[in-house]
C-alpha cells in the first residue's frame, strides 16, 4: 500500500499542474470522449511506469480481450488506471472498472479518474466524482468486500 500511495501522490501532483488543468479544461467539453482525457494523462502515467492498454491481464477468463486503460506492475501485484468521462455512472463504467480489478490476478489496486461534474445534453449536471465515491464505498463495507485492496479516486 505504501508504494501504491506514493505512485498515487505522484499521479495527483501531475494532474494538479497549471498546464494539465488548462489542457483538461479544454478537452472536458460536452461530447468529448474519455480518450481525449486519457491522451492527456498518458505522459504522467508512462513516467510512473504504467503501460497503455496492457493485453493479457485477463487471459484466463472468457473475457480475455479486456484491457485496462493503463496498467502498472508493482511488487507482487499491480495497479489498473481507468479514465472515465461521459458514461461513468450512466453506464456503470465505474462498477465495470472495479470488477476488472476484482478479477485481475495481476492487480489489487484501482486508480479511477472521473469528472468532478459533467454537463449533459439535456442541461443536467452529472456529479460523477460524488456519485462514484458513494457507489464504490459500498464494496468496502464488511458485508460487500471485494478482493480489491484499494481504490484511489481522482477527479478532474
Amino acid at each position: 500500500m505504501e508504494k501504491v500511495t506514493e505512485i498515487a501522490n505522484k499521479f495527483l501532483s501531475g494532474l494538479r499542474t497549471d498546464e494539465m488543468s488548462t489542457l483538461i479544461s479544454e478537452k472536458h467539453q460536452l461530447g468529448a470522449s474519455s480518450h481525449a482525457i486519457q491522451s492527456l494523462v498518458l505522459p504522467i502515467a508512462t513516467e510512473l511506469g504504467f503501460e497503455s492498454e496492457k493485453r493479457g491481464l485477463f487471459k484466463n477468463y472468457t473475457v480475455a480481450s479486456l484491457r485496462p486503460d493503463f496498467y502498472c506492475p508493482i511488487e507482487g501485484s499491480g495497479i489498473l488506471l481507468e479514465v472515465e468521462r461521459g458514461k461513468t455512472t450512466t453506464n456503470n463504467m465505474d462498477i465495470l472498472d472495479l470488477w476488472k480489478c476484482h478479477i485481475c490476478t495481476e492487480a489489487d489496486y484501482l486508480f479511477l479518474l472521473v469528472p468532478q461534474a459533467r454537463p449533459s445534453a439535456n442541461g443536467r449536471v452529472l456529479h460523477h466524482f460524488r456519485d462514484v465515491s458513494r457507489r464504490l464505498e459500498t464494496f468496502f463495507q464488511p458485508q460487500n468486500y471485494v478482493n480489491v485492496e484499494g481504490v484511489f479516486l481522482f477527479g478532474y
